[in-house]
């Protein structure tokens, strides 16, 4: 009998090896998702430095607009929420860490049985001398219970690694939200900046035009213009303001963006001008691969990644029968006054295997719906690396575009100012009809406007290009 227990004792250990190499929870490998070794760009080189490890105070050096940047980091809305998800995930993740430890609970109890005078002790109570018990039976209880599941198959390991990677993942995604404000708050102040420089611009021109129609009132007075030519310049007038109206309605909604983004009420925007915005830190954009490091989207996608697989694991553990011990503990007694004796004590120990067999088929569910979990979050990760190259090529693409556009526009407007030179000469000597007049200076007004257009596209394809390459968060 003795050779035939310890033969048992002796098989029970060597089978849990051998069903646990069968199964240990497998090892994260990132996916091979980028294997472009460049951006599609046209001539800009790429090497192992990127303008993302610029920080944004060197980036942006207009002090006005690094002071609302700042104020935005410590005030905006999505900052704070995001941040309040890092503390949840955080207390998850303290949670699994302690999933190695055995559980313990006390319990304290008082319970009194009435028992029927048919059943088995009612029968018994009632052969017993009256006064004696009576007809139910007290019993004070205080007890502990400890619990532990042994991690053989690496569940418990696979949980903890699933809640780490949710943890990072919500760090991940408080870095994008902050490079994403930061984003948004240099491209609504260049965007302000521009809209008071097109209102300056807006406002010479009726002012300008206003006089212009003085002059003609005079003129047609004297005789040497139309009353025609008195009312197209008049027109043109009503033209510029009414480009005003609609360009200082913008600069105030835009104002109230912003101040949405600093975590503020609506209210007015200091700011500086838009002649004075100069960047000096160089264009380099690095290699697609620094994306994984940089680009807190993409971070956040690969630890999506990450969690979605050791929960594959943990559904994969659950096929595999999971061994507990299970102590229980304390004092008992049916006399209150006989509790804390020694002859109350009581202690038992329990160790066994759980196998599932039958459970309505939910755990291959489980393993299944955990595997296209998976797979969906590593197509994410893809997606979310092939969107970053999109948009780190767009973005300099646009600059570009725009540095060009600049030098064409302001070639442009001069070639228009200087016509609209010449055409009010010719008029003034009887050279010209008015119509040539009126349509050199709208064009003049529409291409100085649209040269600052052109200048607040090339910051913004530079902040955008910025936030592309990860850049702000560091």
């Amino acid at each position: 009998m003795k050779k035939y227990i310890s033969f048992k004792f002796l098989v029970f250990p060597i089978l849990l090896c051998s069903l646990q190499s069968c199964f240990v929870a497998k090892e994260y490998e990132r996916p091979e998702v980028v294997k472009e070794e460049n951006f599609r760009t046209d001539n800009l080189p790429q090497d192992s430095i990127t303008m993302a490890d610029v920080s944004w105070r060197d980036l942006f050096t207009d002090p006005v607009l690094q002071q609302y940047i700042e104020e935005g980091l410590e005030n905006n809305i999505d900052i704070r929420v995001a941040m309040q998800q890092i503390l949840a995930s955080e207390a998850y993740l303290k949670q699994g860490k302690a999933g190695y430890f055995p559980t313990l609970s006390g319990n304290g109890t008082f319970t009194r049985n009435y028992f029927s005078k048919n059943s088995q002790m009612g029968l018994q109570l009632g052969n017993v001398p009256s006064g004696s018990i009576g007809d139910h039976i007290d019993q004070y209880e205080i007890s502990g219970n400890l619990s532990w599941e042994a991690d053989i198959w690496g569940k418990i390991r696979s949980n903890k690694r699933a809640y780490e990677a949710s943890y990072l993942q919500s760090v991940a995604a408080h870095q994008a939200v902050k490079t994403t404000l930061i984003s948004n708050i240099a491209s609504t102040y260049y965007q302000l900046l521009s809209l008071d420089e097109q209102i300056k611009v807006t406002e010479q021109t009726v002012e300008t035009r206003r006089n212009s129609l003085e002059t003609n009132k005079a003129l047609k007075e004297a005789g040497n213009v139309t009353a025609a030519a008195v009312k197209q310049t008049e027109a043109q007038v009503y033209t510029a303001q009414a480009i005003l109206i609609d360009l200082k309605n913008d600069m105030r909604l835009m104002e109230n963006s912003m101040s949405i983004l600093l975590g503020k009420s609506p209210r007015e925007i200091e700011r500086t001008e838009l002649s004075d915005q100069e960047i000096t830190t160089e264009l380099k954009i690095g290699v697609p691969t620094q994306l994984l490091r940089n680009r807190p989207d993409v971070i956040q996608a690969e630890y999506n990644l990450w969690n979605a697989f050791e929960l594959t694991n943990v559904a994969r553990a659950n096929f595999y029968p999971s061994l507990t011990i299970t102590a229980t503990g304390g004092l008992q007694s049916l006399d209150a006054g006989d509790l804390f004796d020694t002859n109350s004590l009581f202690a038992n120990i329990v160790g066994g295997l759980t196998q599932p067999i039958f459970n309505g088929r939910q755990i291959r569910t489980q393993h299944e719906v955990a595997e296209a979990q998976q797979e969906q979050a590593r197509l994410n990760f893809r997606q979310a690396i092939l969107t970053a190259s999109q948009e780190v090529s767009d973005a300099l693409y646009n600059y570009e575009a725009a540095s060009e556009k600049i030098e064409v526009k302001e070639k442009e407007f001069e070639a228009y100012s200087t016509a609209t030179d010449y055409s009010e000469q010719l008029l003034n000597n009887g050279l010209a009809n008015y119509l040539e007049v009126l349509t050199a200076r709208e064009n003049t007004l529409n291409s100085r406007l649209d040269l600052i257009s052109a200048q607040y596209t090339q910051l913004n394809s530079l902040v955008n290009l910025y936030e592309a390459l990860g850049g702000g968060w560091q």
